[in-house]
């Protein structure tokens, strides 16, 4: 800058500074889960859980990837916490849980997912690394609107996804041995894979005035809109 001109170092031209469209590109437009401290944990309340798993993995909808995540269900069984109902997508699992408190929550995920990982690595996939990738989403049910709800969401979940026939029982779900359903439904001869509800909201309170759930009530994400 000539001698005597008015001005700063920041009206010279420049390459540096920020540019559009510049640095480390984001690997996806779904944010991760924060992390950030859980709330407390009632134990009459039911608990909707998502897991997505690591990217480059293939479906877990696959005939023997949910075979495995099916037995990781089956073999999740403490007495402070248990998996009353699950479905497998193809990119993730839907679980409703219920747990005496915050810690049994989270001894009961960590138990599942490590279990979960453990058997896909080492039966399937015959390699090293991460299964899951991102923390679980979590939502507490505290009402039998939200467990209802969240039952149709889970068990019909393949409906928003288009993954089978509307009105199709989803075999890489527990609904099979689902006994809430307004029609007839013959279960599989194996035992369940998941554990009978104890808590009030979720083996008897969401019957509400509508008793059962219907084989094509689709998810409400997935009506249509009017």
């Amino acid at each position: 800058m000539p001698a005597g001109a008015e001005g700063s170092f920041a009206d010279l031209p420049s390459w540096g500074g920020p540019r559009k469209n510049a640095g480390r590109k984001q690997a996806s437009t779904r944010p991760n889960v924060r992390h950030r401290v859980r709330p407390a944990h009632r134990a009459w309340c039911p608990v909707h859980v998502t897991m997505r798993r690591a990217k480059g993995l293939p479906s877990l909808r696959s005939e023997i990837i949910h075979r495995e995540l099916r037995e990781a269900v089956r073999a999740t069984r403490r007495d402070d916490f248990r998996i009353a109902e699950y479905s497998v997508q193809a990119d993730h699992v839907h679980l409703i849980v219920e747990a005496e408190d915050g810690p049994a929550l989270s001894a009961g995920m960590k138990s599942f997912s490590v279990r979960a990982a453990r058997r896909l690595n080492t039966r399937v996939l015959r390699r090293r690394g991460s299964v899951w990738g991102d923390r679980y989403h979590r939502r507490d049910l505290g009402s039998p609107r939200a467990v209802r709800n969240v039952l149709v969401y889970v068990i019909n979940n393949h409906l928003k996804h288009q993954a089978t026939e509307t009105g199709l029982v989803d075999p890489c779900s527990s609904a099979p041995w689902f006994r809430g359903w307004m029609q007839r439904v013959d279960q599989p001869p194996e035992a369940s894979p998941v554990e009978r509800a104890r808590t009030w909201l979720l083996d008897r309170g969401w019957h509400g005035d509508i008793h059962f759930l219907h084989l094509g009530e689709a998810p409400r994400a997935a009506r249509p809109q009017r």
